[in-house]
């Protein structure tokens, strides 16, 4: 029944050699990585104006347009200095291979938690702002928001598990409807406004209000910092790309941030003209524009579907950006390395699950909310922002390759402008929730650590040299005693007693007894049946089943001698493509080996499967 569902939901696997075609287009690559930067143009300039408008009212839409610029600025020189990390780094892992290689091994670890911590926020902020453009437009789902983003992600994750190539194909759709439908918006509104000379509506009048501080104009640069969020997935997922790699993952890197520019600017420039106000009770100053520009006509609810639309699939830049993250980090032994295997579809299925988890578990405690969610982001992209510039400066001054003085000048000036960037976002956001993103990453950096000293650690106790290989080629002789658990007397413990009693003489027959008189009525047709086995029953007054059963191995395990191996032999029967196997059997089984792996090392637990086909007919005998 799993097998069935798993391939209705994610398809048929696929041959190893598939992977080739499994990989990103220029086209593809842009609609799949471009999600969550494009979405964030959907509210950076809103979010700028919400510091702004309540403090200097009619002031902030001058104020607003420079912070843009500023933002544009910054964006350029992230461009420019990512498009050498790809140069140099194609193999992905973007700011965690940078700053390991050339800051170490701490600074390395703590640009990926970073990095991390910020696509886990991605998938929940996207999700949550997704569904709140749901709730607005349909108020009778506001109480049900957790439910809707929870299934939001699970739609997400299922598709990213068929592949790339499958999810490409679905999400290219609304991230070009967006690209398309807010490049409309910017060129009829500008034309409006400069040619047809058309004086907007607006808002109400705003006053102007307080003066214009730098602490203000460093809140709202730190709000709208969120349009250059997901700049970095390009880099991370390099490998993704077809060949050749680096040139089409360049390819998209310009073509993102062409897009990013226009729509951020021309939204900021927009939003200026036509006095688009935020507010919690007002529709969002995308609409706000539209609805100037267009009307209430069919463009106006196409921007608000395409909004909508790429706000929920932001997500998927982290789907695509998380997986390949954690693959590199965990080849290096940081990470569990179950992330560096790929699924049946090809993709890096388990971190795709494993962001899934996470994220949701952020939407179930952020109950959903957007705001509560927004002040935790940023910090830690930008943070892997400057730990990456740094690194691919101290890279090119120590190898002095051709051209190696403008390009450190291009990461240095980097590395500068986002170090402060990341102080500004820290202090402003501290209070708001920042401190949780702040908290996390060393403790990110400290379980990525545990893990590699585990691995080394197993490694260790595992390695064995040439010589002691040597000195193992006679095998040891074990004496061999089994112990075969059982219930009740029936087909299932009758084969495995069989196949024990095939293995060695020496077994017994152990039933915990926690109904007297059942015990006594199987007990005699035991005696009946004369196996030749020794049956040990122990009564268990308190009808535990657990403990007297470890009391009794541990009796045997006292008694026991060198080169004396013990193995429990559990019957377990396996009803044949039945989902209720796993609920309704085997549940006893389940415990007692929990409760004896690990006990001692001369213990050995295994199962004997007894299969039943449920769908065959037998006779009673």
């Amino acid at each position: 029944m799993f097998d069935g569902l798993k391939k209705l939901l994610v398809g048929k696997p696929l041959p190893t050699w598939e992977l080739k075609h499994e990989k990103f287009k220029v086209l593809f690559g842009l609609a799949i990585l471009a999600s969550d930067p494009i979405s964030s143009v959907a509210y950076a300039t809103e979010e700028i104006l919400w510091v702004l408008i309540p403090a200097i009212g009619f002031l902030a839409y001058g104020k607003s347009l420079g912070i843009s610029g500023a933002i544009i600025g910054l964006l350029i020189l992230l461009i420019f200095s990512y498009k050498q990390t790809i140069r140099a780094y194609p193999n992905g892992g973007g700011a965690y291979t940078v700053a390991k290689e050339n800051l170490g091994k701490i600074p390395g670890l703590v640009a990926g938690a970073a990095l991390s911590v910020d696509y886990i926020l991605t998938v929940a902020v996207s999700t949550s702002a997704g569904t709140a453009a749901i709730t607005s437009a349909f108020r009778w789902l506001e109480p049900h928001k957790v439910i809707i983003s929870l299934a939001l992600i699970f739609l997400i994750t299922v598709v990213n598990l068929r592949g790339v190539k499958e999810s490409a194909r679905i999400f290219s759709i609304p991230t070009y409807l967006f690209i398309f439908s807010m490049l409309s918006l910017i060129v009829t509104g500008l034309i409006k406004y400069k040619v047809y000379g058309i004086v907007p509506s607006g808002n109400e009048a705003l006053p102007v209000l307080g003066p214009v501080t730098i602490f203000l104009i460093l809140r709202a640069f730190s709000a709208g910092c969120t349009a250059l969020t997901g700049i970095e997935a390009v880099s991370n997922s390099t490998p993704n790309f077809k060949e050749p790699t680096t040139t089409n993952a360049i390819r998209v890197l310009l073509l993102l941030a062409g897009i990013v520019l226009i729509i951020f600017g021309g939204t900021s420039i927009l939003a200026t003209i036509y006095h688009a106000v935020p507010g919690i009770d007002k529709p969002t100053v995308v609409s706000q524009i539209a609805q100037q520009v267009f009307g209430k006509g069919f463009m106006f609810y196409i921007i608000q579907i395409a909004t909508a639309l790429v706000l929920i699939m932001a997500s998927n830049t982290a789907f695509n950006g998380f997986p390949m993250l954690m693959s590199v980090i965990a080849q290096d032994g940081y990470a569990p390395r179950q992330l560096t295997m790929r699924g049946d579809r090809l993709s890096y299925s388990n971190g795709i699950i494993a962001l899934s988890i996470i994220a949701s578990i952020l939407i179930v405690v952020f109950r959903g909310d957007t705001h509560l969610l927004l002040p935790l982001y940023a910090v830690g992209v930008f943070l892997s922002f400057t730990l990456s510039q740094t690194g691919m400066t101290l890279r090119w001054i120590r190898q002095k390759e051709k051209g190696w003085r403008h390009k450190a000048l291009i990461n240095g000036v980097g590395a500068i402008v986002t170090a402060i960037t990341v102080i500004i976002i820290s202090a402003e956001k501290f209070l708001n929730g920042a401190w949780i993103v702040i908290l996390l990453i060393p403790i990110f950096v400290k379980l990525m650590m545990e893990v590699k000293e585990h691995y080394i650690s197993v490694a260790n106790h595992l390695r064995i040299s040439d010589d002691e290989l040597k000195q193992q080629h006679q095998m040891v002789a074990y004496n061999h005693q089994i112990i075969v658990p059982l219930a009740s007397l029936n087909r299932a413990v009758v084969e495995t007693l069989k196949y024990a009693r095939s293995l060695t003489p020496n077994v017994t027959a152990l039933h915990i007894a926690v109904n007297k008189e059942i015990s006594e009525k199987w007990e005699s047709r035991w005696e009946e049946w004369n196996p030749g086995i020794p049956l040990v029953i122990k009564e268990s007054p308190f009808r535990e089943i657990i403990d007297p059963f470890i009391e009794y191995i541990d009796s045997v395990i006292a008694d026991m001698k060198p080169n004396d191996k013990l193995t429990i032999l559990m019957p377990q029967f396996i009803t044949i493509n039945r989902f209720e196997n796993y609920i309704l059997h085997n549940q006893t089984s389940f415990f007692i080996r929990e409760a004896l792996l690990g006990r001692n090392k001369d213990v050995v637990v295994s199962n004997y499967p007894y299969y039943i086909d449920l769908d065959e007919t037998e006779e009673i005998e």
